[in-house]
């Protein structure tokens, strides 16, 4: 996460961003300045999500499913817009920044109050950011901190917290310091993991905190409500904050959440009015896509599969058995029949449409575009050359993934492909709760694993950063020094130079791809069935991925 000068990126970043915000067929948009005339009938707004909420705690969340919740129930320095540019939020106005883009200042809101009445204090934001880059919390956010001064040493324990580089200077005033510039920075001001977090409430609560809805206070547009714990709640809900600076310009009362993982389900539900916006995929998504109320959003966001490499004699060391699988698959099959809502082959790591060269405007994604193609006989003669270097005749191994609708059908696709393609090999499938693979994913208990990454900002280093050596995110402990120089080289303080940064994380990706250090599969996209009554929801490619603050029902 150690980052770059780069001023002639900043706007190919803000461009991608509003790219992808603005991609996906038919989108509702959100209209900052919405007023009373356009919400009329009851502020209820009853939506289904496909999996359980992991964490609702802001040093410890690491998914989508909580960062959606924590956009939306707090508030930091900046929020995204409907266009998903930053705006000052928690702050008065945009930060003043030093000429050497090292020192940020920002004024606080006065008027901004926590849910129990207390006011938001510089005090609040040191304290969340030192919370989750103490080792003691062990986030696995922690590195993102690393671009804040001292912050590596921090989270490493070799400096203590109030040597971060955040500062209270007075109630309403806060000044944060870089280990050099950043250009996208205002987008991680507005990302969860750098809110303000109330410590008299964290301290009081102690283990127990935000664990439930009641064991936390919050400063967003909504407070979340209902909340019974992380990772088996299948029920909770968003309540209007009357203490929120900005109340009136939320229209919502409240937001119903339900865990629905079947898609055929969630159809029922929608089409009995008893939810207001659900997922679909595969067949069904096909069947509505003239409805007037589908809605895709694509996201920058990538699956793919980890193989774990972390017991020294693993065989998926081999890089020819790892090729082998992923020449079987065919992933313009897979989101055309399989998946069906909007979501495209992967041709690398990196999604389409978020990030684009500083000259050229080429996108990361068109960089390495011919490996992770389908090719039936290269994949049989990779799976001749694994049998040979591993000394086997057969193999079986199984793949650990979500249990939603989606995520099972395009295991069970998968696990054809691979046993009709390489003669020997058998493929089960083990489909786990969301926290269950995530869990799994952490501690190394999976042979295979289907999972994925949605960017946090819109730079390639948001996916290249992921594989390094030791990596926290690097589930299956892939491993390649020269990878690791490249992505290192792409974030030091000598590469100022924008092209040769690029260029870097090309190569990088390109090393990853070329060994199938991970397998990407497709970029997600989502389709929704969303009433014509909700308006103003908007949807970010990158970083939290929704914000409902500008919703509204209009009968």
């Amino acid at each position: 996460m150690k980052k770059v000068n780069m001023r002639k990126l900043i706007s190919v970043m803000m461009l991608s961003t509003l790219v992808l915000a603005a991609c996906g067929g038919k989108t509702d948009s959100a209209d900052s300045s919405n007023d009373s005339k356009k919400a009329s009938g009851e502020q209820l707004f009853k939506l289904v999500v496909q999996q359980e909420m992991p964490s609702a705690d802001l040093s410890v969340a690491t998914n989508t499913i909580s960062f959606s919740a924590l956009n939306n129930v707090y508030e930091g320095l900046y929020r995204l817009d409907d266009k998903s540019k930053p705006q000052p939020a928690g702050a008065v106005e945009l930060a003043k920044k030093s000429d050497d883009g090292l020192t940020y200042t920002f004024k606080l809101r006065e008027d901004a109050k926590w849910s129990n009445g207390d006011p938001v204090v510089a005090a609040d934001y040191v304290y969340g950011w030192q919370r989750t880059a103490d080792p003691k919390t062990a986030a696995e956010y922690a590195y993102m901190f690393e671009l804040v001064k001292n912050g590596a040493d921090v989270s490493a324990g070799k400096k203590s917290l109030d040597e971060l580089g955040i500062k209270a200077i007075g109630d309403h005033e806060l000044e944060v310091t870089l280990e050099q510039e950043t250009p996208y920075f205002d987008y991680l001001l507005a990302f969860p993991s750098f809110f303000p977090q109330n410590k008299k409430i964290v301290e009081e609560k102690g283990k127990d905190y935000a664990t439930t809805s009641d064991a936390s206070v919050y400063n967003g547009p909504f407070t979340l409500t209902d909340f019974d714990g992380p990772g088996t709640d299948t029920e909770w809900s968003y309540t209007k904050n009357d203490q929120y600076w900005d109340k009136d310009a939320v229209k919502l009362d409240k937001i119903e959440v339900t865990v629905v993982k079947e898609a055929p389900t969630s159809l029922n539900l929608f089409q009995d009015g008893q939810a207001d916006d659900v997922i679909l995929s595969g067949e069904l998504a096909k069947q509505m896509a003239d409805d007037p109320e589908l809605v895709i959003e694509k996201d920058a966001r990538t699956s793919y599969l980890e193989f774990n490499q972390r017991d020294a004699n693993s065989p998926y060391h081999n890089e020819n058995l790892r090729k082998a699988i992923s020449y079987s698959i065919d992933r313009d099959a897979l989101v055309d029949r399989i998946l069906g809502d909007g979501s495209i082959a992967s041709t690398g790591l990196v999604p389409a449409g978020m990030s684009f060269s500083p000259t050229g405007n080429k996108d990361f994604a068109d960089e390495n575009k011919n490996v992770l193609t389908h090719d039936t006989k290269k994949a049989k003669e990779y799976w001749e050359k694994a049998k040979q270097e591993l000394g086997i005749d057969s193999f079986k191994f199984d793949i650990v993934g979500d249990d939603t609708d989606s995520t099972k059908k395009v295991l069970e696709y998968i696990q054809g492909a691979v046993k009709e393609t390489l003669d020997g090999v058998d493929v089960t499938v083990t489909n786990v709760p969301f926290t269950v693979r995530l869990d799994r994913g952490k501690n190394g208990d999976f042979e295979v694993i289907m999972g994925g990454w949605g960017a946090d900002y819109a730079d390639p280093s948001s996916f290249t950063d992921l594989f390094v050596t030791g990596g926290s995110y690097n589930r299956g402990r892939y491993s390649n020094e020269t990878y690791d120089e490249l992505v290192k080289a792409s974030g030091s303080k000598d590469a100022s130079d924008p092209e040769k940064r690029w260029t870097d994380m090309v190569e990088a990706e390109k090393l990853l791809m070329n060994e199938m250090g991970v397998a990407p599969v497709y970029q997600k996209a989502e389709a929704h069935m969303r009433s014509k009554k909700v308006q103003g929801v908007v949807a970010h490619g990158a970083g939290a991925r929704y914000d409902y603050k500008w919703t509204y029902i209009s009968e």
